[in-house]
């Protein structure tokens, strides 16, 4: 008895109330601090609840595997470009700047098909980031009416693009691509005899 009195008397002299009201209050407290902290799981709980429940299905392969590796290309005329403007999966995203051809895959879901920056997929794209627009007029690599605070915006595209992604390739004419494919011929031809 004499442990209860003296805790009675320990709670009014520490904090002015009685047990009674003490002890209602921290009942109250504890019951409030449970309740707020069921809110805030930790993923790992949360996680071994839903396995618990969900039936066991694997995740589908494609939904975690990695973009490809860049795959050099070369020289690519503005046709062969629009290959690669993400419609088929297999095939990386591509986009050229000032006629340097990047690999833009790891960049999916910027540049993917629904993507905001889809536009831009599989095309020359300098004048259009240069002027910051979305009108396919301006889908091609025509700067000699730009002005200088314009062209300003294209180089600080062009330096992100450098920085980010991986230079895969350079734009040319068809002309100048049969003409290097039938140089490239001609040398394999000699190297064979």
């Amino acid at each position: 008895m004499a442990f209860f009195s003296s805790l009675a008397a320990a709670i009014d002299s520490y904090t002015g109330l009685s047990p009674a009201a003490f002890f209602t209050i921290l009942a109250l407290m504890v019951s409030a601090y449970r309740l707020v902290s069921a809110f805030f799981v930790y993923p790992d709980e949360e996680s071994a609840a839903k396995r618990s429940l969900a039936p066991q299905t694997p995740p589908p392969p494609e939904a975690f595997s990695p973009p490809p590796q860049p795959v050099q290309l070369g020289d690519i005329t503005l046709e062969d470009l629009k290959a690669y403007d993400g419609s088929d999966p297999n095939k990386p995203l591509l986009v050229a700047i000032k006629g340097q051809v990047y690999d833009v895959s790891i960049g999916r879901l910027f540049y993917g098909p629904g993507g905001p920056y889809a536009f831009f997929a599989g095309r020359e794209t300098s004048r259009a980031l240069a002027l910051m627009s979305f009108d396919p007029r301006d889908l091609n690599s025509d700067l000699s009416d730009l002005s200088e605070a314009e062209l300003e915006v294209l180089h600080d595209w062009e330096e992100k693009f450098k920085e980010k992604y991986v230079k895969v390739g350079d734009i040319v004419s068809r002309k100048c691509k049969d003409e290097n494919e039938n140089e490239s011929g001609k040398e394999t031809k000699r190297d064979e005899d």
